[in-house]
């Protein structure tokens, strides 16, 4: 796995993952439920979405809106096993480790901290 702060500095670069933001929606969501509930939902979302070696429609299976975390895992590149591979050197065709899902989850937490006002 990559280090976070070269992750983010490569990221703050890239014209399509710097341009999300969290909507007004998505802001209120996170803002009422608070940052560690969204949390467990993301864990939730890694867990069942990204872990399994081969996930059901890989690339396609994180939406681009609706939640904090979708937008969070677009922003970050944690929002599929090919986007892993490429930004955060996670290999693909193999299960998640706990290590590797906890980076994903402290990418999304770094990412959401820094949209809140």
């Amino acid at each position: 796995m990559r280090d976070l702060n070269m992750i983010f500095a490569s990221l703050r670069r890239s014209r399509f993952r710097s341009r999300f933001r969290l909507g007004t929606a998505e802001l209120a969501y996170l803002e009422a439920r608070g940052l560690p509930v969204i949390l467990t939902h993301a864990a939730d979302f890694v867990a069942k979405r990204l872990s399994p070696a081969a996930p059901a429609n890989d690339g396609k299976q994180t939406p681009m809106r609706g939640h904090p975390v979708f937008i969070a895992q677009h922003a970050t590149a944690t929002c599929c096993r090919s986007c892993l591979a490429k930004w955060h050197g996670i290999p693909q065709e193999r299960p998640l480790t706990q290590s590797e899902q906890d980076h994903i989850i402290a990418a999304i937490a770094h990412w959401l901290e820094g949209q809140c006002p």
